[in-house]
């Protein structure tokens, strides 16, 4: 079974999702049936043909296409480009985990929103931010404490907890003044959760652990990346089925899915992340990720396999 990654950044650097792609490197080495390969979207050349369509120009050479394709694409790297290659690998056949459509629907937040909302999932109140910004209507619809995202931040970057009014009226100044082109969401403060999250890790639809993340001393944001602190969770019957369903209804093969405590004591939805890191999560549960992710991929490749040689065999009995 051939693995390719796509990733952009340097492999041995310190920078986001390079652990991650260096534990897929080991795991895959102990796998007799498993090579993998690493390649940089600047590698690739794409040609569009009728005539090859079993290969893809990797640094100028046509290279034999992969079984799997798994873009592991920070949060730098989600270029058109980037997305171009991955489309062109699902054209011509390859397996991918996560879609090129995917990947777009969940990096805009308020798409992801969209389509969670759409299918019944809870989620908080979440609202485009538009310029110049309607104090008062944010108060009314969304109320205070507010959250104020990036559209397309990643692991808790661009995200800010606004107080009150006077604090949110003063951020929406300097924004409007500096980069009134930004992009902006605005999102319902749940205060059950603050410092405090959970993130469910689903592969091929399936939770393969889950930990519980908490902020720093006073802090807001839980991500492990911003110094969080984690510790596993044993998911109920709810946080799984939410987990496992928001990834189905996004079409999401590996899924990072982060849920919010609410006051009843269930949960909505905050986030999902085709891309997510798992260094903390193998830190906090007995798990090995890579392997998890290995093994959904080689079900997938035997049941086309079966299904092939039961064909094959339905074909022979109608001929023979």
């Amino acid at each position: 079974m051939e693995v390719w990654i796509l990733y952009g950044a340097d492999i041995e650097s310190t920078g986001d999702l390079a652990f991650e792609v260096r534990r897929f490197i080991s795991e895959a080495s102990k796998m007799d049936d498993v090579n993998l390969k690493v390649f940089k979207p600047s590698q690739f050349d794409l040609l569009v043909t009728v005539e090859e369509r079993d290969s893809i120009l990797i640094d100028g050479d046509p290279v034999p296409l992969p079984d799997f394709c798994f873009p592991y694409l920070h949060h730098g790297d989600r270029s058109y480009f980037s997305l171009s290659i991955v489309r062109q690998l699902e054209r011509l056949g390859v397996r991918i985990f996560n879609k090129a459509s995917t990947i777009e629907t969940v990096a805009d937040k308020l798409h992801t929103h969209q389509v969670l909302a759409e299918n019944g999932m809870p989620t908080p109140t979440t609202m485009l931010a538009k310029f110049p910004v309607d104090i008062e209507l944010i108060e009314r619809t969304i109320g205070f404490p507010v959250v104020v995202k990036t559209l397309l931040g990643s692991n808790g970057t661009g995200v800010f907890l606004i107080e009150n009014a006077s604090a949110f009226n003063d951020l929406m100044e300097l924004i409007g003044e500096t980069n009134p082109n930004i992009q902006l969401i605005f999102q319902k403060f749940v205060a059950h959760s603050k410092g405090r999250d959970l993130r469910l890790f689903v592969v091929d639809g399936e939770v393969i652990a889950a930990m519980e993340r908490r902020a720093r001393a006073g802090g807001f944001k839980a991500n492990f990346s911003a110094g969080g602190s984690v510790k596993q969770f044993i998911p109920d019957r709810e946080s799984r089925d939410l987990a496992i369903q928001t990834a189905k209804v996004l079409d999401m093969q590996v899924a990072g899915i982060d849920l919010l405590f609410t006051e009843d004591g269930g949960y909505t939805i905050c986030e999902a992340n085709t891309f997510p890191g798992f260094k903390g999560l193998e830190s906090a549960c007995p798990v090995n990720v890579p392997q998890n992710i290995f093994d959904a991929m080689r079900r997938h490749l035997d049941a086309t396999s079966t299904k092939t040689v039961n064909f094959e065999s339905i074909r022979a009995k109608k001929t023979g």
